[in-house]
């Protein structure tokens, strides 16, 4: 259980008290800072404990956002802060230097520290905040807009803060605050104006965001399973409960903002269910459609790479500029400007297809049309937002004079996922990849993915060239990461990558015609995302990249590639169609074992990943 420590004089007819045990807190009471310092040693090392002024006057939104959310080892709002295991060691230095020094009467906050409330000369609570910021600890200040979080010095000034308290609806900001600031045109329009009341719901009646997560997934599951009958009503009730699912998808992360129930296994189930959801609902569609007939499976593989590598673009500009320096760029202000405009900012989020308009085309589409027809439209969307989006960066990327550090270098590497075959090729190779020039890296990756999946595309089955093929994409792929990822196009080498591995196992498993091909192919391609997906939310979570050991155990990319092309020459049709399927099982085994392992386990990120704007 948590602990709250009141330092100073109780006021009569405060609430503070009951506010601290509402949020969970077990109340103790200080008179004065030797007094806290011994409370505070009594308090196990590995439980939370909050330190409050008991003049404090404010929301218990406020409070709520300043001493429970999980995600921040040190936290503080005017007149109270709070520590977590991680956090306490530093909260017991900077308490000890103030017994010490006897205490201050001159404390004058910042306004980065006291936002807009009113911060008491005399607060302990908040002279350790300034100790701790005088230590270089990284206090996490919650946005408080217009909540109040004030020590008053006065009753003059009490009675103005609990007027100020009453003017303001908390339970009203704390609805809005659920919702995504950043979100698309049908989340914010069509999904939350509702869906932020069904995540209080939830809360009220203690449903955590793990279990909502859980059922929109069972949702999409279900959908899919009506989607595979291939029968109109089952079409119908599909779109229905797809759409019902992204309804709970939405609400999950609104109860884990509206409850601050950010968690480990939360982040987790969040970043991985959607992918999950959408691509076993592909699948629904493919089985619906062979059912009546319409062989699609083709189109469902293609969907699902096309949507993953526009992904794994997203993740690897975002990893490439995350911390660069001289980030900026004429095509940037351009977009800027153009988001200061009411109407281009909802045009420019629709048409890259984000996932609320994404699901409900696939949804309307399913319900009204045939899978075919759904299929051709989310492959015609996905690829104009894929050009649109990878066009806009490129010009980003030429435009800006950034220098990318070893970090962003490190994320894009590790995002490459090259196997023990490139990476013992670029090791020998480094020393003369220094003299190759700045659009090597993405130029060669292209050029030999490009290779590989037209080789694999336009030979005849069984014939040796795609391996051979495949043999030079493994040496152009080590080529492209020989040196650190730094230059300004580099981002796209983990792309290309993903693009070549999937377009050749799609153009194999097409050229063999057998029944089943494609649907082992599908199953391969899933797990592979999967593992790609999983290291990118690790990196997101500065918790690094998947082990060494995994990424060997799987061949990485170039390796995964050679097996499947070697596997497509040696064996028969249908021979091949069984080694996908126990390709795809094997690696499907391996990295989810390992990828439930590291996300339950104590030492995996405590965050919430926002992901793709629904």
């Amino acid at each position: 259980m948590s602990t709250a420590i009141l330092t100073g004089q109780p006021v009569p007819g405060s609430s503070i008290e009951g506010d601290l045990r509402s949020l969970g807190y077990d109340v103790r009471v200080a008179a004065d800072a030797a007094e806290t310092e011994t409370l505070l040693a009594q308090v196990p090392g590995d439980q939370r404990v909050a330190l409050v002024d008991a003049r404090f006057v404010g929301h218990q939104h406020a409070l709520r956002l300043g001493l429970t959310d999980p995600r921040f080892p040190l936290a503080a709002i005017p007149g109270a802060m709070t520590a977590q295991a991680a956090g306490r060691q530093a909260l017991t230095r900077a308490m000890a230097r103030e017994n010490s020094s006897g205490g201050s009467s001159e404390f004058s906050a910042s306004p980065e520290q006291a936002g807009a409330a009113t911060v008491a000369v005399d607060s302990l609570a908040d002279r350790i905040v300034v100790a701790l910021d005088d230590d270089g600890a990284d206090v996490h200040r919650p946005e408080l807009g217009s909540l109040v979080a004030a020590v008053p010095a006065d009753p003059q000034g009490r009675n103005e803060a609990r007027q100020a308290v009453a003017a303001v609806d908390d339970e009203a900001i704390r609805l809005k605050s659920a919702v995504k600031a950043r979100d698309g045109f049908f989340t914010t329009y069509c999904i939350s104006p509702y869906s932020r009341y069904l995540a209080r719901w939830c809360a009220r009646r203690g449903l955590t965001p793990n279990q909502v997560t859980t059922a929109s997934l069972i949702t999409a599951l279900i959908a899919a399973g009506c989607a595979a009958t291939g029968t109109r009503p089952g079409f119908i009730a599909a779109g229905l409960l797809l759409i019902f699912s992204f309804v709970l998808d939405c609400t999950d992360g609104q109860l884990a903002r509206y409850s601050l129930q950010y968690s480990t296994l939360g982040a987790w189930l969040d970043a991985t269910f959607d992918r999950a959801k959408e691509y076993a609902y592909y699948a629904g569609l493919a089985l619906g459609a062979a059912r009546g007939g319409d062989d699609v499976w083709a189109l469902a593989l293609g969907a699902m790479v096309l949507q993953t590598c526009r992904h794994v673009v997203d993740f690897s500009f975002n990893e490439a500029n995350h911390d660069a320096t001289a980030n900026t760029s004429p095509t940037a202000a351009l977009s800027d400007k153009l988001d200061s405009v009411g109407w281009t900012v909802w045009v420019r989020r629709m048409i890259v297809l984000p996932i609320g308009e994404r699901w409900a085309m696939i949804a309307i589409l399913t319900a009204a049309t045939t899978p075919r027809i759904t299929f051709y439209a989310l492959l015609i969307g996905c690829a104009f937002a894929a050009t649109y989006t990878t066009a806009g960066r490129v010009l980003r990327s030429l435009t800006r004079k950034a220098r990318r550090t070893d970090r962003a270098a490190q994320a894009l590497a590790d995002l490459a996922d090259c196997g023990p075959l490139a990476q013992g090729i670029a090791q020998a190779l480094r020393n003369r990849a220094r003299h190759l020039p700045g659009f090597a890296a993405p130029a060669v990756a292209l050029l030999g993915g490009a290779a590989v999946v037209a080789t694999a595309a336009l030979t005849d089955v069984g014939g040796p060239w795609p391996s051979v093929a495949a043999l030079v994409y493994a040496v152009t792929s080590a080529v492209a990461v020989a040196r650190p990822l730094k230059g300004a196009l580099d981002w796209l080498v983990p792309p290309f990558f993903r693009a070549a591995e999937y377009a050749t196992v799609l153009a194999l498993a097409v050229k063999a015609e057998v029944n089943g091909a494609l649907p082992a192919a599908f199953g391969l391609v899933a797990a592979v995302a999967y593992h790609h997906y999983d290291t990118v939310y690790r990196i997101r979570g500065n918790a690094g990249a998947p082990p060494a050991w995994l990424v060997r155990a799987i061949g990485g990319h170039e390796g995964r590639t050679l097996l499947v092309t070697v596997l497509a020459a040696v064996l028969s049709a249908s021979q091949f169609t069984v080694a996908l399927t126990v390709l795809a099982v094997a690696v499907a085994l391996v990295v989810l074992v390992e990828s439930i392992r590291f996300w339950v386990s104590a030492g995996a990120p405590a965050v919430h990943d926002e992901g793709e704007p629904a």
